[in-house]
């Protein structure tokens, strides 16, 4: 399937139009040869994650055998299969026509659309050819990068010509040749190399700070919404409903307001037109309560 995603709603667009290549097609031997793009981590497969975060790519290419993921893609294999990422790389680029490609690996579970745009505004900006991020100790992360993709095909060709094929050439080989800029990011460049590191992912997808944001990012992936909507509106309208009417109107007012707002023709407007219909409603509703000195649980006058 070609993919022509646009920029999610509320989110600013990228500095510049790019397609994205995603490696995926790995042995996996520390995890003891697992699927690993499809090893779930806060209730995503990895691949999908690193797919929601590259979501505003005019093509994203999936260099892997073929699997059902939540945005649709382009597949490519690189030849021989497990030819290595500069192979897997060469045979992404052939499906892609954009100036800048990202290039990302498939095991990222913190990557998200803001370092795709960071990285993107670095390459603009230090007119290198690469902007790359590095990792908590200071390492490259060449699958975490943003490029001139008239540079990677200049130096995969050099590569190629060089070496009588790409497969089994490692990636500084690459890299290596071409003007990079470097952006420091310890949490977006953590990858899944080990069951550890899988651990370690879940652990902090779950703490309090995160768990929140990474389960409403799920359940918009799972539900096929690529709506942003301001969740402390919706949590303040929750709580309003629960003290002021009953405890179990916070979930069914948040229900109704969504599905008002799908009713209206969605997007972030209508969800604000519908919270601040219910919300003044719950506000009213907490007035009466107050001025006949009685509760949510209060019985009737008689």
């Amino acid at each position: 399937m070609t993919d022509a995603a646009s920029a999610l709603p509320g989110t600013p667009a990228p500095p510049v139009p790019y397609d994205a290549v995603i490696l995926a097609g790995g042995a996996a031997r520390r995890l003891g040869g697992a699927d690993k793009p499809a090893v779930r981590v806060g209730g995503r497969a990895l691949l999908d994650r690193v797919l929601a975060a590259c979501a505003d790519a005019r093509t994203t290419v999936v260099v892997a055998a073929p699997r059902p993921t939540a945005r649709p893609v382009r597949w490519a294999r690189e030849e021989p299969p497990g030819g290595g990422p500069v192979a897997a790389l060469e045979a992404g680029l052939r499906l892609t026509t954009a100036g800048r490609t990202v290039v990302l690996s498939a095991d990222l579970p913190f990557l998200g659309p803001d370092t795709v745009r960071r990285l993107l505004t670095t390459l603009q900006d230090t007119g290198t050819e690469g902007a790359l991020l590095t990792d908590a100790d200071d390492r490259d992360q060449p699958l975490v990068a943003a490029y001139r993709t008239a540079a990677l095909r200049r130096e995969l060709a050099d590569l190629a010509a060089a070496h009588d094929g790409l497969a089994g050439l490692p990636l500084r080989r690459l890299t290596g040749a071409l003007s990079l800029s470097r952006v420091p990011d310890p949490l977006a460049s953590f990858d899944c190399d080990t069951w550890g590191d899988i651990a370690d992912a879940r652990a902090r997808i779950r703490d309090h700070g995160y768990v929140l944001d990474e389960w409403i990012s799920a359940a918009k992936d799972e539900l096929g919404i690529d709506l942003d909507v301001d969740t402390g509106v919706l949590l303040d309208l929750a709580r309003d409903a629960a003290h002021g009417v009953a405890r179990p109107a916070a979930p069914l007012t948040t229900f109704l307001v969504g599905y008002a707002a799908a009713r209206a023709g969605g997007g972030p407007e209508a969800v604000a037109e519908a919270v601040r219909k219910a919300a003044a409603l719950a506000s009213r509703w907490e007035e009466e309560n107050d001025e006949s000195g009685g509760g949510p649980s209060a019985p009737d006058a008689g």
